[in-house]
């Protein structure tokens, strides 16, 4: 198993944004008169987990019957999370460290995100993710606002980084993403920092964290 390139998702695989996402969805619901309990949230969540905004909003619209447009929906939503990312945005734990030991060996890295690019330049800003991809971060305006399942964010970074995607492993948290990673034709850890269990069956591998991924499975390590 030849590894040449490691392709991580972003939220939820390396910013912990769950609690931000899932608060600017419940003030669009409580300000049309829904008060989701803390339970119904976290399954809401459960199922706009890797959907891209236009999506979620969609589904928010046909869930609940709301009158506002899916674009209103999603500027408001798109408004509050990127107060929210101001305010409260951090790594998922363990990230870095495993990007420090992963470091040693000789990988590309990069970022293949469904996350609309406001969010994401706010992320870049705050985490200073250049620090650990340089310019490889790739959003689904790359990919003229492809999403994923459909696998263009991480064929074009593969592209992007000269790696055949047979020799990229992909990282990620969503069971779209990691659908989206195989079709593309890369080996795919599924990391359920969400609690989605079997929902990640597709990938090859499942972990709870970062420290459960056994790297002498991929660099034949002693």
């Amino acid at each position: 198993m030849l590894i040449k390139a490691i392709i991580f998702d972003l939220d939820g695989t390396i910013i912990d944004t769950k609690e931000i996402w899932q608060q600017a969805t419940g003030e669009i619901l409580k300000n049309r008169g829904f008060n989701l309990t803390k339970a119904e949230s976290q399954i809401l969540e459960s199922n706009l987990c890797g959907v891209g905004i236009n999506d979620s909003c969609s589904l928010l619209k046909r869930t609940f019957n709301l009158r506002d447009s899916v674009k209103t929906l999603v500027e408001e939503k798109l408004n509050r999370a990127c107060q929210l990312y101001k305010q409260d945005i951090k790594f998922i734990p363990g990230f870095k460290l495993f990007h420090k030991k992963i470091s040693k060996k000789n990988l590309l890295y990069s970022i293949a995100t469904n996350s609309e690019r406001t969010t994401l330049n706010y992320a870049k800003k705050q985490l200073n993710l250049e620090q650990f991809f340089g310019q490889h971060i790739y959003d689904v305006e790359c990919v003229n606002n492809i999403l994923k399942p459909n696998p263009a964010i991480y064929l074009h970074a593969a592209q992007k980084l000269n790696v055949d995607p047979k020799h990229c492993l992909a990282i990620e948290d969503s069971p779209s993403g990691i659908k989206a990673a195989k079709q593309a034709g890369m080996i795919c850890i599924g990391i359920d920092t969400n609690n989605m269990g079997q929902k990640l069956n597709e990938a090859d591998f499942i972990v709870n964290s970062y420290e459960e991924i056994d790297l002498k499975i991929f660099f034949k390590e002693k």
